[in-house]
């Protein structure tokens, strides 16, 4: 992602957990400072910046290093934070469920561990005072050892939990009733286009990470060809995002393993993004990264409403996003543009999910807007998706 939009994501990450932006500064180097993560020039740059804008807090949009952290902060003398603590903080303000705080602390446990040493520096500072270096030491392993122990406990609680929705999922699978599962960009627009399926009673934000709770709703099949009485379920997860932490990605795979069961995967792809193909890559590098690249996909362009110009006018440069997003996409089943806000597209998604999950006459690409009712020619390997 080019830097002046990876710094319009933090803005809106930063926006999202209480902070007000007061300006941003960006510096193109080949690798960042091994010391103090940008050079030494646009640190004083930073430093007399200060006094102007009254900035208290410095987020950086990379991952920090422990030692680049406590750097910036002793030269900035204000706290500092990179992308993973923010992002990290914002999951804490989410979690409302038992297993997303537990996977939230675990995460920012992991997080913690590796920084522990600065916590301390006052105390080693003062090598050579009476009683100051054993006593900090302590502490410092003291520490470590209380964390080592908590997340510990929190790996065994939340494998229990790994272990109950495995029986779920079971209990799911016994029943045969095929699952969707909804998969995008942060803020790309999951959960609106769920209650527009299935009226589900869930959380609708315009800002990044706005549930955390999987979801999972009852949907009835539609469509020609479909018999009366089916139905599929619908679940909503995590969104995705660039540079999204190590630890939270681990510590949320319980959470993610519900993809695992899916028979087909809804890929939610926000139509008003300039960057929705890099963003579609990026959901696909991170199934891939948890071992479910194989999974059939059909995209939904979501928001069409939000693009210039009436949808059904602009339809040619919808397929025109559509062609670029099916290529950032592991080939996908099928593409339908839609917008939960006004209604495009949803009986035609809902119709071609049933196909795919149910047989029945192809519902088609459905290039939707407020005359409706434009289908373009099926696309290539369009059929039903396998049932696991």
């Amino acid at each position: 992602m080019p830097g002046d939009e990876s710094l319009d994501e933090l803005a809106a990450l930063a926006e999202t957990a209480g902070a007000i932006v007061v300006g941003r500064m960006l510096q193109r180097r080949d690798h960042p400072d091994p010391a103090s993560y940008v050079g030494a020039g646009k640190l004083e740059e930073l430093r007399a910046a200060r006094p102007g804008l009254g900035y208290t807090l410095v987020l950086v949009d990379d991952p920090l290093s422990p030692a680049q952290q406590l750097r910036l902060e002793r030269e900035l003398d204000v706290k500092v934070l990179d992308r993973s603590a923010l992002i990290l903080d914002i999951f804490a303000s989410r979690a409302r469920s038992h297993e997303a705080a537990l996977q939230v602390e675990l995460a920012q446990h992991r997080y913690l561990l590796p920084r522990l040493r600065g916590q301390w520096e006052h105390l080693e500072r003062l090598e050579g005072a009476i009683g100051a270096r054993g006593p900090g030491e302590t502490q410092l392993e003291t520490d470590r050892r209380l964390i080592g122990g908590r997340i510990a406990r929190l790996q065994r609680r939340l494998e229990a939990v790994r272990r109950q929705r495995a029986l779920h999922r079971r209990r799911r699978a016994r029943q045969g009733i095929p699952v969707v599962a909804l998969v995008g960009y942060a803020n790309a627009g999951k959960s609106s286009l769920m209650r527009a399926l299935a009226g589900a009673d869930v959380l609708i934000a315009d800002q990044p990470f706005a549930t955390l709770d999987p979801t999972t709703r009852r949907v009835a099949a539609a469509g020609p060809g479909i018999p009366a009485g089916l139905a599929f379920l619908l679940t909503d997860t995590v969104g995705f995002m660039q540079k999204l932490p190590a630890q939270l990605i681990s510590a949320f795979r319980a959470t993610l393993e519900e993809l695992e069961s899916a028979d087909l995967l809804l890929h939610v792809v926000d139509a008003t993004s300039p960057t929705a193909e890099l963003q579609a890559s990026t959901v696909e590098a991170t199934l891939a990264e948890l071992g479910l690249g194989d999974l059939p996909r059909l995209v939904a362009l979501s928001k069409a409403d939000g693009r210039d110009g009436d949808a059904a006018g602009d339809a040619g440069s919808l397929r025109a996003l559509g062609a670029g997003v099916g290529g950032a996409v592991k080939p996908p089943i099928g593409l339908v543009v839609t917008s939960a806000l006004r209604g495009w597209g949803i009986d035609a998604l809902r119709e071609r999910l049933s196909y795919e999950l149910f047989g029945g006459v192809e519902a088609g690409v459905i290039a939707a807007g407020a005359a409706q009712g434009d289908a373009a020619t099926p696309p290539a390997g369009g059929g039903r998706a396998s049932s696991r």
